[in-house]
């Protein structure tokens, strides 16, 4: 892992950056997404009462690192060096507890937004509007247009129209907060629009209507085709991924409990009583292709799979030249520090 004070490694690795008043959730929404805890099981999670730092490593584009700040924190605390942080994060995700008066949130938030963009013009803003669960939907809506529009009032009176904030309604107990996640980690993916071309590619060529390619650790959908994501098609894919790994991990080790429960042979199909079929195929150890097709389409598939082979090819490809420029920045990297003066003034030598 390279130092976060590094020039590239802000590129190699991204940082997302997790804040909010105390109790809005922060640690939660962590546990849920990335170590797949059971959301009833939060409640007892203790409160975060120092910077806590965990890297997501699950493949070569869902690959960054979190930082857990908490409720508490001092921005004017001499100790606390916001302009280092705030240098090198890529996305800063700032939760609102939706159940709680949310002026003094609203208040922090203005304060980090406009502390972080200084710093950082290029961080990416994103609210979620947390615990949404226990609202009714109209009263979801009116909370979000309420939140909205404060925020970017305050921003509007402080001379900063410019700044762009993305808000989402996002709960433990439900879909939305995977859903969040994945739009915000989509943003710091640079191979983005070539796999969204893939996929169109794909799913046009295959007579598939609908197209996500998972990280099937944490269930976040690095990538769809052009088509709209529909909450209800997503939450199908997820419930899915969940089926296979479950199953797989009961009866795809051997006898001694070895391999793996997902690898190259991960395959499901799963018809639905709409004539729909869910079709899963792994693409990588930790990425999967989940596709909606209809069963007079499925009929084709061999031709389908043909489509896959040539796609999980393409998928290899921008991998090994997403490799390339990692490895070529931390070598670039390497050879910075090793240009640094040493503490008594004298190069360091290579080593």
């Amino acid at each position: 892992v390279l130092d976060f004070n590094d020039p590239f490694s802000t590129e190699v690795k991204p940082r997302i950056l997790l804040m909010g008043l105390r109790r809005s959730g922060k640690s939660s929404i962590q546990k849920v997404v990335f170590h797949k805890m059971s959301p009833n099981e939060t409640l007892f999670l203790e409160s975060t009462n120092k910077i806590c730092r965990e890297d997501v490593s699950n493949s070569s584009f869902v690959n960054f690192q979190i930082w857990d700040f908490p409720g508490q924190i001092d921005f004017f605390d001499p100790t606390f060096d916001y302009e280092m942080i705030f240098r090198g994060t890529g996305a800063l995700i700032f939760v609102i507890d939706s159940q709680d008066d949310y002026m003094e949130a609203l208040a922090r938030l203005h304060l980090t937004v406009t502390r972080a963009y200084k710093v950082n013009p290029d961080i990416n803003f994103e609210i979620f509007i947390h615990k949404v669960d226990g609202l009714s939907d109209d009263h979801k809506i009116e909370t979000q247009r309420d939140i909205h529009q404060r925020a970017n009032d305050d921003l509007a009176d402080a001379g900063l129209e410019k700044i762009h904030l993305s808000f989402y309604l996002t709960s433990i107990y439900d879909h939305s907060i995977f859903e969040a996640f994945s739009k915000v980690v989509q943003k710091l993916i640079p191979q983005l629009p070539t796999l969204e071309n893939l996929l169109n590619i794909f799913i046009s060529n295959s007579g598939i209507e609908k197209a996500f390619l998972f990280d099937v650790v944490s269930k976040i959908y690095i990538a769809t085709d052009s088509t709209p994501v529909d909450m209800q098609t997503y939450e199908l894919c997820c419930d899915m991924i969940d089926v296979v790994i479950d199953i797989s991990c009961i009866y795809g080790l051997k006898d001694d409990g070895t391999g793996t429960p997902y690898d190259k042979e991960s395959m499901a199909i799963i018809k639905l009583n709409n004539t729909t079929v869910l079709y899963l195929k792994e693409v990588t150890k930790f990425l999967a292709l989940v596709c909606f097709v209809r069963e007079e389409s499925f009929e084709r598939k061999g031709l389908i799979d043909y489509n896959f082979h040539c796609f999980r090819k393409a998928i290899q490809e921008v991998f090994e030249v997403r490799m390339k420029v990692v490895r070529s920045r931390k070598h670039q990297n390497h050879l910075q520090k090793n240009k640094r003066p040493t503490p008594n003034g004298t190069p360091r030598m290579p080593l």
